[in-house]
């Protein structure tokens, strides 16, 4: 993750259902679907102006150690967040039993 991006909280926004990134005044967000003991990553979403600049990265990493924090298994359907698991396999400590192909 950039150095940037590493003090910026991450907001779970449990009403609209997704992870929150205000980055120079835009929202960068994940959505998911909640579980007992998994989150599903469904589809992340970088406004245009901060494309190319790490902010999709960053928003996958805090939602990753958010999940890992609180004891939540991955189950990642997003295209974006399947590249990044492939790219960072170290993540695939995190993935709900029967998650496989990645």
């Amino acid at each position: 993750m950039a150095d940037q991006y590493k003090d910026l909280e991450l907001v779970n926004n449990i009403e609209d259902q997704r992870f929150e990134l205000q980055v120079e005044g835009e929202t960068a967000f994940i959505e998911y679907r909640p579980a007992s003991d998994h989150y599903t990553l469904i589809h992340t979403e970088v406004p245009e102006s901060l494309g190319g600049k790490g902010v999709g990265t960053a928003i996958i990493e805090k939602a990753l150690y958010y999940l890992e924090q609180h004891q939540l298994k991955l189950i990642p359907l997003c295209p974006f967040v399947l590249v990044y698991l492939k790219r960072h396999p170290e993540w695939k400590r995190i993935l709900a039993p029967g998650v496989k192909n990645i």
